[in-house]
């Protein structure tokens, strides 16, 4: 990954020791990405998932931030808030596999995934692929089909959710 990019990061008390991981990780290994941290600083001043992954969905809202890196204890419970802003697509994932299929077929701008079933080291390594794809929606069998999909996602945010 070449491109310099801000990504903001959030955690609550569950996914505290992995995100702690993945910002030594970025921050040692990715010179081209400026990194907002939002989680909590302490275990001992938690907050919950539905305070923290509004502060990464409204840092990409505004602009002030590509992509994201949410963390709880699965990572369903970020992915389900952080969804319902508009312009911010949260997929989970849970392996090398799933955090590429994240971008290249959902376009995921946020990443989730679950400090309590993720190892460290799988963590940063699902962060690299994550990072390391581009959507290109070039999948011939499913082109067609991920276009108006995606399309029909956007058109029906824009009628939902302000």
């Amino acid at each position: 990954m070449n491109e310099k990019i801000t990504l903001a990061l959030a955690s609550d008390l569950s996914g505290f020791p992995l995100a702690r991981e993945i910002v030594k990780h970025l921050t040692e290994n990715h010179p081209e990405i400026h990194l907002i941290d939002y989680g909590i600083m302490s275990a001992d001043k938690p907050e919950p998932y539905f305070i923290q992954a509004p502060k990464v969905a409204k840092a990409i809202q505004r602009g002030e931030a590509q992509k994201g890196i949410l963390i709880c204890g699965t990572g369903q419970g970020m992915a389900i808030v952080a969804n319902k802003h508009k312009g911010v697509y949260a997929a989970v994932a849970v392996d090398i596999f799933s955090g590429e299929r994240a971008k290249i077929i959902n376009n995921a701008n946020v990443l989730t995934m679950g400090g309590w079933i993720t190892a460290p080291f799988l963590g940063c390594q699902i962060v690299d692929a994550w990072l390391s794809m581009s959507f290109t929606q070039k999948m011939e069998f499913k082109k067609d089909f991920l276009t108006n999909a995606f399309n029909q996602v956007v058109a029906l945010e824009e009628e939902n959710f302000k």
